[in-house]
């Protein structure tokens, strides 16, 4: 779990530094819709903004935001993917994976997502750009954060026995005094 929290708090930190540039992470999708001359749709997908930084991206600094969106995306993927082998879950951990997992993939329509307070990302937008073309992408890093720490704090209130899954095989672990007792295949192993 300390991975998970540790891994998490390192996608914030980079998260903190993108979202510093959202003026630069907008103008850099602007430049992009123009150079495509796609200019009615909104952003959609993380899969449109990594075409869009391949095919349509003609300078370093529209890439290097681009690239740090997509990078932050992938973490977010790798993350809910971790924390879906870490345990078996309960529903409510596991709707949380399952919606993270959802908004995280690269063709997940973001046109109508929206973060809500104390999130402010689509505050600074324009009404037309929140409403019609940018709401969902800025939005999409900030959900996905925030259901990662639910599942945290979801998964740190689960009996240990729950927690230890090591591949197919579940491992029960009950602490008793001073000694950690793991029943793995039906043998007990005293820790």
């Amino acid at each position: 779990m300390n991975e998970v929290k540790e891994s998490l708090r390192g996608i914030e930190q980079k998260y903190k530094l993108f979202q510093q540039q959202q003026f630069t992470f907008i103008a850099a999708l602007e430049h992009c819709r123009e150079n495509a001359h796609d200019k009615i749709r909104p952003i959609s997908s993380i899969e449109q903004v990594q075409s869009y930084m391949e095919h349509y991206c003609n300078n370093s600094t529209d890439r290097r935001i681009l690239l740090m969106f997509l990078d932050i995306c992938s973490e977010l993927n790798k993350l809910c993917q971790h924390c879906e082998a870490l345990h078996t879950g309960t529903p409510v951990t596991n709707n949380l994976l399952e919606k993270g997992k959802t908004l995280v993939s690269q063709s997940n329509d973001l046109s109508s997502l929206r973060a809500k307070y104390p999130h402010d990302v689509v505050n600074h937008l324009s009404c037309d750009e929140a409403k019609n073309h940018y709401g969902g992408v800025v939005s999409l890093i900030p959900i996905i954060l925030d259901l990662m720490k639910e599942w945290i704090a979801h998964s740190e209130k689960l009996p240990r026995k729950v927690l230890f899954v090591h591949g197919t095989f579940v491992c029960f672990s009950i602490l008793s005094g001073c000694k950690w007792y793991v029943l793995v295949f039906g043998r007990i192993h005293i820790g």
